[in-house]
């Protein structure tokens, strides 16, 4: 499987023979999970924050307060929509289009997959002035979703998991399937210590995304934000 290089964009663009041209990258399927995933993190960013540095006392009768343990419950059902829509990304990768499986595999081999992460990298760096266009993920941005995102989140899940575990006692599947994270660790406090870094490894990579594409719809004419509510990417030709 070889790497959709900015040379394979262009030709099919070109061949849609248009002045703007739209090309539909993203299925149905595809978005939803991107817009669900993003506020499954963001809540999970969020109560996890709290869980890991708890709220003052509140006052009153503790039988009539359940602040923490409602955070809690939110972690934990924001964490299961994350874990299954993953799983369900996982599935589309292989029944979707090219685009779909795009994030969970890196064409190492690919010599000219390569070579463009460097133009894409310079790009960013204001070091280039005509950017280079691309049906899915430019390369730059295709190895930071599999090496970043990707890795974190399967991380996240499995660990977050392993410490769901430690609540559900020795007779749950939440610890016959993630028991052996705590065993790897040694204890749970290291897991809760790598997990919270995990969050911020996250929550960096977002800001980051959320930047590189409004970005990109700004300064390489082609379409970012719009593309993952429709679906298609449009370019727009360089004449007027």
């Amino acid at each position: 499987m070889s790497a959709y290089t900015s040379k394979e964009a262009l030709k099919e663009v070109e061949a849609l023979g248009a002045r703007q041209a739209s090309i539909y990258v993203y299925e149905a399927p595809v978005r939803l999970w991107h817009w669900v995933n993003a506020l499954a993190m963001t809540v999970l960013a969020v109560t996890g924050w709290f869980i890991a540095s708890p709220l003052p006392s509140v006052p009153g009768e503790a039988s009539a307060n359940f602040l923490m343990g409602t955070i809690r419950f939110v972690h934990f059902a924001a964490g299961y929509v994350l874990a299954i829509g993953f799983l369900g990304r996982i599935y589309w990768a292989f029944v979707g289009n090219r685009h779909a499986r795009q994030i969970f595999y890196v064409p190492v081999w690919d010599a000219q997959w390569w070579r463009e992460i460097v133009f894409e990298a310079k790009w960013y760096a204001f070091l280039e002035r005509d950017p280079k266009k691309y049906v899915g993920h430019n390369p730059l941005a295709h190895f930071a979703m599999f090496s970043v995102f990707v890795t974190t989140t399967v991380f996240m899940i499995v660990t977050g998991f392993a410490l769901y575990a430690e609540g559900t006692g020795m007779d749950s599947w939440q610890y016959a399937l993630f028991g052996w994270v705590i065993a790897l660790f040694g204890d749970t406090y290291s897991i809760h210590t790598w997990h919270h870094v995990g969050m911020w490894v996250l929550v960096i990579f977002v800001m980051v995304h959320v930047y590189a594409a409004i970005r990109e719809d700004i300064m390489s004419r082609q379409t970012m934000i719009s593309t993952m509510v429709n679906g298609l990417r449009s370019y727009k030709d360089d004449q007027p």
